[in-house]
């Protein structure tokens, strides 16, 4: 029982739902959001400093509280936490800049970049490596990612969504990971697990829940990631021009935009790109790919703990050991998903749920920005190289990625054909 409030996993889900429940119940009704900016003086207004700074202190406060019931110093977190808000703070600023925002430079990016930065031009200094809690603040995002998973609204596609999202990923999976095993040798199987599903499903959340799930080393998910972000803002800009000069349909394009734009918002600025239909259906069939994240995260952690890590002549894993291995904020992002669709769509009805999911994603946001923050200031240019294994991961991400458009790109033209 204790176990359930002394591991960050854990915590994730506690937080989560804590979120969640404070904005379903309306304690929670306001979380302070960042503007778009043209103008340097228009990026952050003076009427929004201090709900920063309550935002804050409050984000301190409750992840604290987490910290000390599982036994960390939280004066040393607390002391060196607004380093961490603040930058994530200002790659939000930097990020919600109407042109780089436009090409898709946004916060995740610019708070990924201002960490590396830091640590490869001065080093991180000692103080702030209290607060470089990745795990916790990506993994409580995690959880506010499956709130925004509602059923009535992933299914509205149909079968035709569920054709393009839930075939494809699963056998560009299985592709990269014998082409990264056996082909490119690569010799972390970690690795080319959280490369091969950052590239099939949906990106930086796929690769994180994967990466965790399969033990992956830090600078090994930041390398998924860094090639994953490149990539997206590419296809991004490259696939509207493409998809329009083809004479491609709407619901075509979003299905292929939506099923291999690694991002959401980079979903969401491509098919809008194309069309306001494009947009709406690249957008549901993304979410629908968001949703295999839980479940794949899982099969992994079983494929690992059964197959990879068994050692031969070992007796078989047990179900024990198997639930001690999987990752427990999985579950909560599938409890998260099941609520808002089934408990609070149904009580509450949609537009207050929608109401609510503004101040969740709000929130996903902040944390996200805050945990790259820290992938940034834990990672070095130096173990990233080595992590890239001469430049291997870049032809698995880039032949995978090739694999995964020609796919989607068929199975679009079959399940969307005349729609």
């Amino acid at each position: 029982m204790l176990s359930l409030f002394k591991k960050e996993d854990w915590w994730a889900n506690w937080l989560g739902g804590l979120f969640i429940l404070g904005a379903a119940t309306g304690v929670v009704r306001y979380i302070p959001k960042l503007p778009k900016w043209d103008h340097l003086q228009n990026a952050l207004s003076v009427e929004l400093i201090l709900p920063l700074v309550l935002w804050g202190l409050g984000l301190a406060a409750l992840t604290a509280l987490a910290l000390k019931i599982m036994g960390e110093d939280i004066g040393s977190y607390l002391k060196a936490f607004p380093a961490v808000f603040g930058l994530g703070v200002l790659a939000y600023i930097i990020g919600n800049q109407n042109t780089l925002n436009q090409y898709g430079f946004n916060d995740v990016i610019w708070a990924l970049v201002l960490g590396l930065l830091i640590s490869n031009l001065w080093r991180k200094p000692q103080w702030i490596i209290p607060a470089l809690r990745t795990e916790l603040f990506i993994k409580t995002g995690l959880v506010l990612l499956g709130a925004e998973i509602l059923f009535n609204r992933v299914l509205t596609l149909g079968s035709h969504g569920l054709g393009v999202a839930w075939t494809v990923p699963p056998l560009v999976m299985i592709f990269m990971y014998l082409y990264g095993t056996k082909v490119l040798k690569i010799d972390s199987k970690a690795l080319v697990a959280t490369v091969a599903t950052c590239t099939s499903v949906c990106g930086v959340s796929a690769a994180i829940a994967t990466g965790a799930a399969v033990k992956a080393k830090k600078e090994e998910i930041s390398a998924a990631i860094s090639v994953s972000l490149i990539v997206t803002v590419i296809m991004m800009l490259g696939m509207p021009i493409l998809i329009r000069w083809i004479g491609m349909s709407d619901a075509i394009a979003g299905a292929w935009i939506g099923g291999t734009v690694d991002a959401t918002g980079a979903v969401v600025m491509a098919g809008s790109m194309v069309s306001p239909t494009a947009m709406e259906v690249a957008s549901v069939v993304k979410m629908l790919q968001n949703a295999l994240i839980g479940l794949v995260a899982f099969c992994w952690a079983l494929f690992f703990v059964t197959r990879v890590e068994s050692e031969p002549g070992v007796e078989r894993v047990s179900a024990r050991e198997i639930w001690t291995r999987l990752p427990k904020f999985v579950l909560g992002f599938v409890a998260a998903s099941l609520v808002t669709s089934f408990v609070l769509v149904p009580t509450l009805g949609e537009a207050r749920v929608d109401d609510i999911l503004k101040i969740t994603s709000t929130a996903r946001n902040w944390l996200f920005a805050m945990a790259f923050v820290t992938i940034g200031l834990d990672s070095r240019l130096v173990d990233l190289r080595k992590a890239f294994k001469g430049q291997a991961t870049v032809n698995l991400h880039l032949v995978g990625q090739a694999v995964n458009v020609i796919l989607t790109l068929l199975a679009s033209l079959y399940f969307f054909k005349g729609l």
